[in-house]
């Protein structure tokens, strides 16, 4: 007699690429393991419970509880739940969220080796999640001693701010930026609207201002005049791991962590950083050339070869402003590289070496260890 499969409801909204990317994630476990029957409401960001959640008969639930409806209708429920969001209306509820310092490590490495000193963050106060990456990103930029300047919205009349009057605080406090600067914006749509208000006062992207997004909603970005950067959440891996954790759950199962946080893939630039804010024009050339050529088989003296001055004279500006040795730049952008073809792809590890500027699999494997503390191996079975 075949064994029935467990029922589990999705409270996830499917109008957005991350959340999307997360749904793939769950559908990616159920491959692997075994089918649940699926009850996924067509919702948006932030809706109430669907109706039928109170009279429904499952066995599992993951979903993002972003509002007190959803946690109320949660809140006594008799089958497990895995909550996906980080507002943590429900913290005995364990959960599988973004590691926001993870992203804030991203967004600010990406921004300062482009050389940039001058540091901004644009949210939304409403979300959990945006207040979470504010804080972190302040914080890492903090740490190497530099200062951050973050929007603060007006206050709300009745209760709301209309977007035209966002957009006007916006526009005053893009003007008061400091030139250049560059600026994270929470997620992909916020990053859309600050494109917008920079045409609207003739501020340059990337020339005066470079933009950064989370999410790479691909459409959003490519569709943005010019493409729009973006950090790249692991949002895969995230409904992977929640899809993992429910089962333990059902199956009555302990599990290892209460909460599990996971970091990004890594950042896709395109054309809104795509710009070195460097004063000293041989360093600048120098990481353009690692920029364009890590992944081949280059070392410091063919960044020599294309920059004419002598090599002490150009490891001592280079470390004085981007902070590392030449070298270590150059490794520091392989090591990078490999971690994105792990975490976003299903090439052998003999196929990313070779990617990636390596003579073989074990020199990479060996440059890994020494970066990473584990075996690229090791460390793409660490992502699931």
């Amino acid at each position: 007699m075949a064994k029935k499969a467990k029922s589990v409801a999705l409270l996830i909204e499917s109008s957005n690429s991350y959340s999307r990317g997360m749904l793939q994630g769950i559908a990616a476990y159920m491959h692997e393991n075994e089918q649940w029957s699926i009850r996924l409401p067509e919702q948006e960001r932030d809706a109430p419970p669907p109706s039928w959640l109170k009279d429904w008969k499952g066995d599992g639930i993951i979903a993002r509880i972003e509002n007190e409806q959803i946690a109320d209708a949660l809140r006594n429920t008799k089958v497990p739940v895995i909550d996906v969001s980080a507002a943590r209306r429900l913290p005995k509820v364990p959960w599988v969220e973004i590691d926001e310092a993870g992203i804030a490590e991203a967004a600010f490495n990406h921004l300062r080796e482009r050389g940039f000193e001058n540091l901004a963050f644009c949210g939304e106060t409403r979300f959990k999640w945006s207040e979470l990456r504010q804080g972190a990103f302040v914080e890492r930029a903090a740490q190497e001693g530099f200062a951050c300047h973050v929007f603060k919205p007006p206050a709300p009349i009745r209760g709301r701010v209309s977007l035209d009057r966002e957009g006007k605080a916006i526009a005053k406090w893009l003007k008061s930026l400091p030139r250049p600067a560059a600026l994270l914006a929470c997620y992909d749509l916020k990053a859309r609207q600050i494109l917008d208000i920079c045409r609207e006062i003739d501020l340059k992207v990337p020339e005066d201002l470079a933009l950064l997004g989370v999410d790479n909603d691909e459409v959003l970005c490519d569709l943005a005049t010019p493409p729009l950067s973006s950090v790249i959440p692991a949002a895969k891996k995230i409904g992977f791991a929640a899809a993992h954790s429910l089962d333990c759950l059902m199956k009555g199962e302990e599990l290892d962590q209460h909460c599990r946080l996971i970091g990004p893939i890594g950042v896709a630039t395109r054309q809104s950083t795509d710009i070195l804010a460097i004063e000293d024009p041989d360093v600048a050339a120098a990481l353009r050339f690692i920029r364009d050529h890590h992944n081949e088989q280059i070392n410091v003296q063919d960044v020599m070869g294309v920059i004419p001055v002598s090599r002490r004279s150009l490891e001592v500006r280079f470390r004085k402003t981007v902070g590392r040795t030449i070298y270590q730049e150059i490794v520091r952008r392989r090591i990078d590289r490999i971690c994105q073809l792990l975490n976003g792809s299903k090439l052998s590890l003999a196929q990313i070496a070779q990617r990636t500027g390596f003579e073989s699999e074990e020199y990479m494997s060996v440059a890994f260890r020494r970066a990473k503390g584990m075996p690229p191996g090791r460390y793409r079975k660490s992502q699931f």
